[in-house]
Protein backbone atom coordinates (compact mmCIF):
# COMPACT_ATOMS: atom_id res chain seq x y z
CA UNK A 1 0.00 0.00 0.00
CA UNK A 2 1.18 3.45 -0.85
CA UNK A 3 1.40 6.33 1.44
CA UNK A 4 -2.02 7.72 -0.21
CA UNK A 5 -3.80 4.58 0.65
CA UNK A 6 -2.71 4.32 4.15
CA UNK A 7 -4.01 7.93 4.76
CA UNK A 8 -7.58 6.82 3.42
CA UNK A 9 -7.52 3.29 5.22
CA UNK A 10 -6.80 5.02 9.02
CA UNK A 11 -9.56 8.24 8.49
CA UNK A 12 -11.88 5.46 7.62
CA UNK A 13 -10.55 2.61 10.28
CA UNK A 14 -10.81 6.14 13.07
CA UNK A 15 -14.19 7.46 11.52
CA UNK A 16 -15.15 3.85 12.37
CA UNK A 17 -13.70 3.80 15.16
CA UNK A 18 -16.01 6.80 15.91
CA UNK A 19 -19.25 5.01 15.24
CA UNK A 20 -18.57 1.76 17.58
CA UNK A 21 -17.61 4.39 20.52
CA UNK A 22 -20.68 6.02 20.03
CA UNK A 23 -22.57 3.19 19.63
CA UNK A 24 -21.36 1.80 23.37
CA UNK A 25 -21.86 5.32 24.80
CA UNK A 26 -25.48 4.96 23.19
CA UNK A 27 -26.16 1.25 24.64
CA UNK A 28 -24.48 2.33 27.88
CA UNK A 29 -26.88 5.24 28.20
CA UNK A 30 -30.04 3.20 27.10
CA UNK A 31 -30.77 4.67 23.87
CA UNK A 32 -33.41 4.67 21.93
CA UNK A 33 -32.37 1.53 19.24
CA UNK A 34 -32.63 3.80 16.17
CA UNK A 35 -29.61 5.72 17.68
CA UNK A 36 -27.67 2.10 18.25
CA UNK A 37 -28.67 0.71 14.85
CA UNK A 38 -27.55 4.44 13.50
CA UNK A 39 -23.88 3.62 14.84
CA UNK A 40 -23.73 0.16 14.22
CA UNK A 41 -24.49 0.52 10.48
CA UNK A 42 -22.53 3.69 10.18
CA UNK A 43 -19.41 1.29 11.57
CA UNK A 44 -20.26 -1.89 9.45
CA UNK A 45 -20.35 1.18 6.03
CA UNK A 46 -16.52 1.83 7.62
CA UNK A 47 -15.28 -1.37 6.81
CA UNK A 48 -16.58 -1.58 3.69
CA UNK A 49 -15.19 1.21 2.82
CA UNK A 50 -12.13 0.14 3.79
CA UNK A 51 -12.26 -2.82 1.99
CA UNK A 52 -13.77 -0.58 -0.90
CA UNK A 53 -10.60 1.77 -1.20
CA UNK A 54 -7.83 -1.48 -0.62
CA UNK A 55 -9.69 -2.88 -3.92
CA UNK A 56 -9.76 0.18 -5.70
CA UNK A 57 -6.47 1.23 -5.02
CA UNK A 58 -5.23 -2.80 -6.07
CA UNK A 59 -7.07 -2.08 -9.38
CA UNK A 60 -6.74 1.49 -10.36
CA UNK A 61 -3.76 2.97 -8.04
CA UNK A 62 -5.32 6.17 -6.85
Amino acid sequence: MTSNIKTVVVSIALGSIAWLVAGIVAAAMDADSKIIWTCAVGAALGVIGIRYSIRRNRRSSI
